[in-house]
């Protein structure tokens, strides 16, 4: 059974474009098939950021946050002979 399908255009920088000739060749795929690829990756990768995005927003509305200046003496620390242990809530 064939998927729909749906073209989509953009314009593409050469030297861009030059590699995905590349690397379809390398790989002996069309140059369509590594644009879908890069792009499903890309949309997941997307995907995930904002599910990442929208977690993080709901610990700061839980109160789930480390203070700042935890953070930082604890990063200051790290090149210290005996650093800070990481900090927590």
């Amino acid at each position: 059974m064939a998927t729909s399908t749906k073209v989509l255009t953009a314009h593409i920088p050469l030297d861009l474009a030059d590699k995905v000739e590349a690397a379809a060749l390398r790989l002996d795929r069309s140059r369509g098939w590594i644009m879908k690829q890069a792009l499903a990756a890309w949309v997941d990768q997307d995907e995930a950021r904002h599910r990442m995005t929208l977690e993080a927003l709901e610990d700061v509305d839980a109160g789930r946050v480390i203070d700042q200046q935890a953070v930082l003496a604890w990063a200051e620390s790290l090149t210290a002979d005996a650093p800070l242990p990481p900090p927590t809530k």
